[in-house]
């Protein structure tokens, strides 16, 4: 098929499976289509190790938004399909031009549809407008005409048309319509700019080799000047870091307990230290090694101090991992407080990189280009796990168990609280969750979340 075929052909499912329905079963399908028609659409050359594996993770993402219906799950089935598309035709683009590269396209779709010579093959154009003329347009406009007039003329010929009402949604056929065209155009006909090619090997992760010879950055300071000032730099911030390391664990650990309000504000606001902290130490690092200072040969002792600055940021970490983990046992699970273990490790991944990157003379970009990954890894994570569930089944365990905010707040906790409706034997609890199931049961099909239909 060509690739007139494929936006045709997606954008008449898109209409199938969205019409008069919710989103549901529906867009998990729907992202299934599309990773299986992009498998065999892709050029054999182009069908890379990433390519399959983001191929298994689309399909994988659409069954867990057919499963859940939630945003993460939405979020990875949408990155999924859109890395797909790209490296099933930039194989050696960079992932940084992912996001401009759709919304460049997003913004001048309007003017490419109307290229028609772009897209649609130019040989088969004159046929099908002929035949467009000859079978539907023609026919249709006579057919108008004599209706018409043949209505004027008869009341009863009239009525044979007028007393039926045809039982379809006109407008929201075409709106579906208009949508799953655009996004079926920008998926499988986006165009990367002669720009965007031209600056990809700005993104590579290692240096050519004209630069890699060691001069300084910038005209006024020259080579050693640079160098002393890393080296100071970083080992006063050394200094200045195990200071705070020592204060910040003092005040989590050894002061006296406060309320469990002011302990959830000063947990936040340490975390978020902490997680600034760590950007703010890559940044310095990425700052002064890059282009060929990373080939210094005296520059040892300041990569020794970067280092040590590197293992002290992850020994802070670690610190605010622990205070974490000790609110958790303390105050219960929430969707935040997972959500600060998952900051946490990723800073740790970061840290880990920026120490590759000086050991293997990496380019700054080798942490956006790795990173990335490591971010989307996380995206899948989410959408794969039932986080709703596991929180609840943990939480059941306390003596303050919030039965209330767990049925209200967190999702996919059904079956743990039907569960513990029957151990504490309450009837209102569990018709409340039976009530909230049949309301989902009753869906129409493609509307349908999986994770409710598998509840008994």
């Amino acid at each position: 098929m060509k690739t007139h075929h494929y936006i045709f052909l997606t954008t008449a499912l898109f209409v199938i499976l969205f019409y008069d329905q919710d989103l549901g079963l529906n867009f998990g399908v729907l992202g299934i289509l599309y990773a299986v028609l992009t498998f065999f659409k892709t050029a054999e050359k182009n069908k890379t190790k990433t390519f399959y594996v983001l191929t298994v993770t689309s399909i994988l993402s659409s069954i867990a938004f057919a499963w859940y219906g939630d945003f993460p799950s939405f979020l990875a089935v949408v990155s999924s399909l859109l890395l797909l598309a790209y490296t099933s035709r930039n194989r050696k683009m960079k992932i940084l031009f992912l996001i401009p590269v759709f919304i460049v396209n997003c913004a001048t779709s309007i003017c490419r549809i109307f290229n028609f010579d772009k897209w649609l093959p130019k040989k088969n154009v004159p046929g099908m407008w002929q035949k467009i003329m000859a079978f539907v347009l023609i026919p249709l406009v006579l057919l108008s005409v004599f209706f018409g007039i043949y209505s004027a003329g008869s009341d009863h010929f009239a009525a044979l048309f007028t007393d039926y009402e045809l039982d379809v949604n006109l407008w929201q056929i075409f709106c579906l319509t208009v949508l799953g065209f655009f996004i079926a155009f920008n998926y499988w006909n986006y165009a990367v700019e002669r720009l965007i090619y031209k600056n990809n090997h700005f993104l590579d992760n290692d240096f050519q080799k004209e630069a890699q010879v060691p001069k300084s950055t910038y005209s006024f300071l020259d080579l050693d000047a640079e160098r002393i000032s890393g080296m100071v730099s970083f080992f006063s911030l050394n200094i200045l870091l195990i200071f705070f390391i020592v204060t910040y664990n003092y005040e989590q650990f050894y002061e006296v307990s406060k309320t469990p309000v002011q302990l959830s504000e000063e947990t936040h606001e340490r975390v978020n230290a902490v997680i600034l902290s760590i950007i703010m130490a890559i940044l310095v690092i990425m700052f002064y090694f890059k282009s060929g200072f990373n080939f210094d040969p005296k520059a040892g002792l300041m990569k020794v101090l970067a280092k040590i600055w590197i293992f002290l940021n992850a020994v802070l970490i670690v610190s605010a991992a622990v205070k974490n983990y000790e609110y958790i046992v303390n105050y219960a699970f929430t969707y935040k407080r997972l959500g600060v273990f998952a900051f946490l490790l990723l800073s740790l991944i970061g840290l880990a990189l920026t120490f590759l990157k000086i050991q293997k003379r990496k380019r700054n970009a080798f942490l956006f280009n790795t990173m990335i990954w490591y971010f989307y890894a996380t995206i899948l994570v989410c959408s794969y796990i039932n986080w709703g569930g596991f929180i609840t089944s943990q939480n059941m365990k306390r003596k303050d168990f919030a039965v209330n905010y767990h049925f209200n707040s967190i999702n996919f906790s059904e079956r743990s609280l039907l569960k513990y409706a029957t151990e504490k034997n309450d009837p209102k609890l569990k018709k409340n969750l039976q009530d909230k199931i049949k309301n989902e049961e009753t869906k129409t099909f493609l509307s349908k979340i999986l994770y409710y239909q598998t509840l008994k």
